[in-house]
């Protein structure tokens, strides 16, 4: 484990990734010659039935968890009407999203995609 005032760029990963911070995980990156990390966008189909304060309780545990993936979830999306969850996170990799998702609730996504913010 990596000391309480050692820098996030020297300190251990694992240290930075358990801290949780999205300043520390985006520290890491710069320290890897990166600028930002990527952006990505997960989809869950056919979760028929799904309402808005699901999809809210199924974030909050994605919250809890996502500092030891080194994941920050941002924004969620509900279709009602077609069943289908978008999650908007920043992540080291997909599988970074998926094993988070997984701890948290379990909830897979069917597809996810790296993507870039226009105006």
């Amino acid at each position: 484990m990596g000391k309480r005032g050692a820098s996030p760029i020297t300190a251990p990963l694992d240290w930075r990734l358990q801290a949780g911070s999205c300043v520390n995980r985006k520290s890491y990156y710069v320290s890897l010659g990166k600028q930002n990390m990527p952006r990505y966008l997960d989809v869950h189909k056919n979760m028929k039935g799904v309402k808005l304060k699901d999809v809210a309780e199924a974030h909050a545990k994605d919250l809890k968890v996502q500092g030891k993936y080194g994941v920050n979830f941002q924004k969620y999306w509900l279709d009602e009407k077609q069943g289908t969850i978008f999650c908007l996170s920043e992540a080291p990799n997909k599988e970074a999203i998926t094993k988070a998702h997984k701890e948290a609730h379990g909830l897979l996504p069917s597809e996810t995609f790296e993507v870039q913010e226009g105006s």
